[in-house]
């Protein structure tokens, strides 16, 4: 393929700027006055919020905003990563669809896909996962094999000639399973060393066998699900990685995850504009008080010190190619950070919280406050996370197993 001369950053940006205001209709205005209705973490994409950001990723993608540093052969743009987070800053000055629905299809199946897939695998997906022509979700979590992954009972069995595989087990907890068009399952394959016998492989969820079963969360929304996988038939061209290496791709795929969770919490999202929730604060009159004052300075110390730490992360990427331990870092400030807000509203709010009184979005914060305790848990939960840093950034020796 011919490569193409690399713009200017500022050329770029021009251009990205055209882009925005044609795709966005101008710039975004504070929320602070927006009467936004609903703020929440675990929300249950609508089928419209989900249309919305399938056409805005794919006029993205078209515009050759979509996947600004993705090799050329696949569509990308082949750029530079400077210029992507330039965009992402840029973007923020614009009121773009939520890009929650495609969250886990961009930031960890399609990443782990370029790592670990055939080249097959690669043309018949990757691009249609890039432009939103297809949505991925992670098929890991079991019932019995939540933050221990290593324990999961999914079987994959190979036909003689080992050109198929046969998946058998049940998955939960899975976002998005409902409306995604592939998933990346991690399956047993052998007996034996639990972390050396397991692959993983690309499936497709309109395969005979994929069965997707909503579950009802306590935000009254339904983003999760249980998928059935009985007697489902996978070309080995869509297994990723080696047999038996799946814990390896397992590991970058949470890796990407915790890098992508951890984008939040350095002001990747909308939650943490410190300008509009301190519009907000004023217009409530609630800006002289101590409790508020405290609570406000939490929220904004910690997201300071995320963006720094997103920063660093962001350099060891560059160096090493894949997402390390330090992502893990993104992940517990992103849990302290949500919790210190959702203190923060509390406080502002009071018993308007849970009654909607009229005031700017009085009634608006309860599900967010609602689905923070669920944060410390999907993604791996802190206690993980914690031993992550300590055992594979920190050299601190491993708990010693509770196993007998």
């Amino acid at each position: 393929m011919t490569a193409k001369a690399t713009p200017t950053l500022e050329d770029f940006l021009c251009g990205a700027r055209t882009f925005l205001e044609d795709a966005c209709g101008g710039r975004a205005a504070s929320r602070a006055n927006s009467g936004k209705s609903r703020y929440a973490l675990f929300s249950g994409s609508t089928d419209e919020e989900i249309a919305s950001a399938v056409d805005y990723q794919r006029a993205a993608f078209d515009a050759g905003y979509g996947w600004i540093t993705g090799p050329l052969e696949f569509g990308g743009g082949g750029l530079p990563v400077s210029y992507e987070r330039a965009f992402a800053v840029l973007e923020r000055e614009f009121t773009i669809p939520s890009k929650g629905p495609l969250s886990v299809s961009l930031g960890m199946v399609a990443p782990t896909l370029a790592q670990f897939g055939s080249d097959d695998a690669k043309r018949r997906w990757l691009r249609a996962l890039r432009r939103a022509d297809a949505i991925g979700c992670q098929l890991f979590s079991e019932p019995a094999a939540g933050s221990d992954l290593a324990a999961v009972r999914a079987r994959a069995v190979a036909s003689g000639d080992g050109q198929t595989w046969t998946l058998n087990g049940q998955k939960v907890w899975t976002s998005g399973a409902h409306y995604s068009d592939i998933g990346i399952a991690l399956t047993r394959t052998s007996d034996g060393p639990r972390h050396r016998n397991l692959t993983a492989f690309v499936v497709d969820m309109s395969t005979p066998g994929v069965d997707v079963r909503p579950l009802r969360q306590i935000t009254g929304a339904a983003d999760f699900n249980e998928v059935f996988l009985e007697d489902v038939h996978v070309p080995d061209a869509f297994r990723l990685g080696d047999i038996g290496q799946g814990w390896s791709v397992a590991i970058a795929m949470l890796m990407y995850e915790r890098g992508a969770i951890g984008g939040s919490s350095s002001g990747g999202s909308g939650l943490f504009r410190m300008d509009d929730l301190a519009a907000w604060i004023v217009d409530l009159g609630r800006e002289e008080d101590p409790g508020v004052i405290e609570a406000f300075a939490r929220v904004y110390s910690g997201v300071t010190s995320a963006k720094s730490m997103r920063a660093r992360a962001d350099r060891n990427l560059k160096a090493n190619g894949v997402p390390g331990p330090e992502m893990s870092l993104g992940k517990l400030a992103l849990t302290a950070n949500l919790q210190a807000l959702s203190n923060l509203v509390s406080v502002v709010l009071g018993p308007k919280l849970v009654g909607d009184t009229g005031l700017p979005q009085s009634y608006a914060w309860s599900e967010l406050v609602l689905s923070v305790p669920g944060m410390r848990i999907g993604g791996g939960t802190d206690e993980i996370h914690r031993n992550t840093v300590a055992e594979r950034s920190l050299g601190l020796p491993k708990d010693k197993s509770s196993r007998t």
